[in-house]
């Protein structure tokens, strides 16, 4: 059984910090690319960063220098921490694990966490 379990989401001030965790189980974590979405009310879903089975990562513009994506293989877990938070952050943030090949692709989701920046 897959699962992509987040935690870390909370209330924060604006220039404040969070780190957000996702604990995966059910599947060969180390070969999938793991990425973290966000979702604002009323807006779509939208990447924040990933980082693949092999360690290269990318960010959203609106992220970069911010944020961190990382992971540790042994412990099946993928993180992200984010600093100089900002107002604009205020989502809900999805950790997603995918594997594409030729002819197969698996994706999973998480249920998502909420992250709050706000005085």
């Amino acid at each position: 059984q897959v699962q992509l379990v987040e935690s870390g989401g909370g209330l924060v001030q604006p220039g404040g910090s969070l780190r957000l965790s996702c604990a995966a189980s059910g599947f060969t974590f180390r070969i999938y690319d793991m990425g973290w979405y966000r979702q604002a009310p009323g807006k779509q879903r939208e990447l924040v960063a990933v980082i693949s089975s092999e360690g290269s990562i990318n960010y959203a513009d609106s992220v970069a220098g911010r944020f961190t994506i990382s992971r540790d293989n042994a412990k099946n877990t993928v993180y992200l921490q984010m600093n100089s938070l900002k107002p604009e952050d205020t989502a809900v943030y999805y950790c997603n694990a995918r594997w594409v090949t030729l002819i197969k692709r698996n994706d999973y989701w998480g249920q998502g966490t909420q992250v709050t920046v706000s005085s």
